[in-house]
């Protein structure tokens, strides 16, 4: 009769989940008086039940592929290509400012106003070419009736024809600095009926839909006409900006998907590797992966940590396991293989590994079964078997 393991063992191990009881129900082969040696080649016999309350998945050793992982930190920032900074245009003195710092501001908005006499230098001046365009039309109007009836000479009608075309010009050359000041030609054309009093009010409006991030005007302040007054992120979009060591630039490339977790929330989500700058930074020692993130949701706080892992092209290997099924006894890699209805313990080299799966380089051949899930349990039972005081192993 086979010496059974007893209940008092010594040493027994809380966090290996062999119910009580389980131990004492294993047969070990009569383990009890050989050495480790022995009992690794005769291995531990387990009931049917046994089996499936350990949850024991037995597997034949075949090939696999690994999928490598890079990991990357990297930071959410603004998308440069959605920001704006708003300058004046002319020089002037602000006398309306109605954003600050966070303030959302739609398309088109108006966000301070300034009193420039520049601008009312600018306006003077296509009104009167207008004026003067009014003036050389009529004259050329006239000039071409007399000229008509060969009343006029062919001289003074070709000289009135010439300062209708010179008119004509300053007035186009006069709307367009206007235009580049920031007036729209609505604006421009209503200028006519515009009061004395609105000849040097400049409105600064926002280009386009987003927050302010900065604000660098006061009122009464005295502005230039490139103070950077305002900036405004378009946030729907962002970069986010991942970190790649030289170690990994070979496996970083664009259009590669990238899952990214932001630090801070824990929001997840996947995106494309649009560039990868073509140096490396000399103070970081590091290149960078940009990705562009849809944050409509506002989730992707620019400023903020992200991690990003990408994976690398899949490799097939030749013998291939479950992380798990791989356990660490006396210090040493083994897997428990199946012969004969018993589960013996078998030192194994291993290889790479993903987060899933684990190379088995040696000890484990294709076309061997071997447990797969459950191997926790196994080792837990031997653990707790030659443990047993009574049975005369040195450990």
């Amino acid at each position: 009769m086979e010496p059974r393991a007893q209940d008092d063992h010594a040493g027994h191990d809380p966090g290996s989940h062999v119910a009580p009881g389980d131990a004492d129900t294993l047969d070990p082969d009569d383990h009890a008086g050989h050495d480790h040696g022995e009992e690794e080649a005769e291995g531990l016999r387990l009931t049917p039940e046994q089996r499936a309350r350990f949850g024991i998945v037995v597997a034949t050793a075949g090939p696999g592929s690994l999928q490598e992982e890079v990991r990357l930190p990297g930071e959410v920032v603004f998308n440069q290509d959605r920001v704006v900074h708003m300058v004046p245009r002319v020089a002037g003195i602000a006398r309306e400012v109605y954003k600050s710092v966070g303030d959302l501001v739609e398309a088109g908005e108006v966000a301070a106003v300034i009193e420039s006499r520049e601008l009312a230098d600018a306006k003077a001046g296509y009104l009167a070419a207008r004026a003067r365009f009014a003036l050389a039309e009529r004259h050329f109007e006239r000039e071409k009736a007399l000229r008509e009836k060969q009343v006029s000479s062919e001289r003074d009608y070709l000289e009135a024809e010439q300062s209708l075309a010179e008119a004509r010009i300053e007035v186009r050359s006069a709307g367009q600095k206007l235009h580049a000041l920031g007036l729209a030609a609505r604006e421009v054309e209503a200028l006519e009926d515009e009061p004395d009093a609105a000849i040097t009010r400049y409105e600064i409006r926002s280009p386009i839909a987003g927050v302010v991030t900065e604000k660098h005007i006061a009122l009464g302040e005295s502005l230039a006409a490139d103070a950077d007054i305002f900036t405004v992120a378009d946030m729907s979009s962002v970069w986010v900006n991942l970190a790649v060591y030289t170690k990994n630039l070979e496996a970083v490339r664009p259009r590669q998907m990238v899952s990214l977790r932001a630090e801070h929330s824990g929001a997840e989500a996947t995106g494309e590797i649009a560039m990868v700058t073509p140096f490396v930074d000399a103070a970081t020692r590091s290149a960078t992966a940009r990705v562009v993130l849809d944050n409509a949701n506002g989730r992707w706080v620019p400023g903020t940590f992200v991690s990003g892992v990408l994976g690398t092209l899949p490799e097939r290997l030749p013998v291939v396991a479950p992380r798990e099924a791989v356990q660490t006894i006396d210090g040493r890699d083994v897997v428990f293989v199946e012969r004969e209805g018993r589960f013996v313990m078998t030192p194994v080299t291993l290889g790479r590994a993903d987060r899933a799966q684990i190379e088995v380089s040696a000890g484990l051949a294709a076309g061997t079964r071997y447990v797969s899930r459950g191997a926790f349990q196994l080792k837990a039972a031997v653990v707790t078997s030659t443990l047993d005081p009574h049975a005369g192993h040195g450990h």
